[in-house]
């Protein structure tokens, strides 16, 4: 279990290194797929893991997959921020028992405090939709959205047409009608085939609270975020049962799995300069060959070798290099978006 913590340290502290974040709070351009998946692959490659093509396919269509459907079910734009904050507050709990990386990740939380808190309604529209318009042509099929039926074959969500309605709204089903004085002077009611309830309150955006919205949260644990009806479908995708925060026995497995992969794993000599470890998130060879060979072109991409060691001295040098992260002289100005952060990921 110590490799686990170690490979979610090392990574961890690079996603939040200073000068990393620095360079993703500048006004800028929205990145391209392109950029976004060799800044994904490099911070996945932080630590002493490596992943081939294949896995690192997987893992990355999870995540864009998983983050899609976050943004596209918030009740309003602003909760944005709450799935945001969702995702802080998980990766603080892997590193409670580190402070120096702590530290780190509550800076990163004050920043986006500081800088989204003070935005508009219409503000956060625009980002929201910003962000749906970039994945929009992402329709990759995840197990686990399919099983919930929260997604379909051809890889298209499910939006739900029940459960909570946004904060500083009503449930629906009354008309009011006012007149030029705006007094009110008619109200008509009207029956939904929704089953829609009014939430009890508003989620946290301070640094600690409750965020009430369970986007964000793990997926895989037993009672998952969706509350809600399924558009077209009188099937309850909800259990009315009280949340239950213990993972199911299966992502318990593939944890421990994981586990073994990392701290029992017998190292072999490497051959030639290849060093490190290799992890597959596939069950056998042939469904991993399988899943190289099937995978549409445009969505493919060139591995990043890393070298990467679990000596001690070389654990040592890493350590030294994150910690200063100097820039000693100018770089050069960037031709296309992205590349300052890449240049800047190319020194970690």
């Amino acid at each position: 279990m110590y490799l686990v913590f170690t490979v979610m340290n090392d990574i961890i502290t690079t996603m939040f290194n200073k000068k990393f974040m620095e360079e993703l709070f500048k006004p800028q351009e929205l990145y391209s797929k392109k950029a976004l998946r060799t800044v994904y692959d490099r911070l996945a490659h932080a630590s002493i893991m490596r992943l081939n093509q294949a896995s690192m396919d997987k893992l990355y269509d999870l995540m864009t997959m998983a983050f899609k459907y976050q943004v596209l079910l918030c009740p309003r734009p602003k909760d944005i921020l709450l799935v945001t904050f969702n995702h802080l507050d998980a990766i603080k709990d892997f590193i409670r028992d580190s402070p120096g990386i702590l530290n780190q990740v509550d800076e990163t939380f004050r920043q986006l405090i500081e800088t989204y808190s003070c935005l508009s309604a219409g503000e956060f529209q625009l980002i929201r939709q910003t962000l749906l318009i970039f994945f929009q042509d992402m329709h990759i099929r995840v197990s686990i959205f399919l099983k919930d039926k929260v997604q379909n074959s051809n890889g298209r969500f499910v939006l739900p047409i029940s459960g909570p309605v946004p904060w500083g709204t009503e449930v629906p089903g009354l008309i009011r009608i006012f007149n030029h004085n705006g007094d009110e002077v008619k109200r008509t009611e009207f029956t939904t085939d929704g089953n829609y309830v009014t939430p009890q309150r508003e989620g946290s955006f301070d640094l600690y609270g409750d965020r009430v919205l369970k986007l964000g949260t793990n997926m895989y644990s037993v009672s998952r975020p969706v509350e809600t009806h399924m558009s077209g479908s009188s099937k309850n995708l909800a259990s009315h049962a009280k949340e239950n925060i213990v993972p199911n026995p299966l992502a318990k497995e593939e944890l421990n799995f994981l586990a073994r992969l990392l701290g029992g794993l017998e190292i072999k000599e490497p051959r030639g300069s290849e060093t490190g470890f290799r992890l597959n998130l596939f069950t056998t060879d042939e469904e991993e060959e399988h899943a190289a060979l099937t995978r549409p072109e445009e969505l493919s991409y060139k591995v990043i070798n890393i070298e990467a060691t679990q000596e001690p001295g070389r654990r040592a040098e890493l350590s030294r290099i994150l910690g200063e992260l100097e820039v000693a002289d100018p770089r050069p100005a960037s031709s296309g978006k992205g590349e300052d952060l890449l240049a800047l990921m190319d020194g970690l």
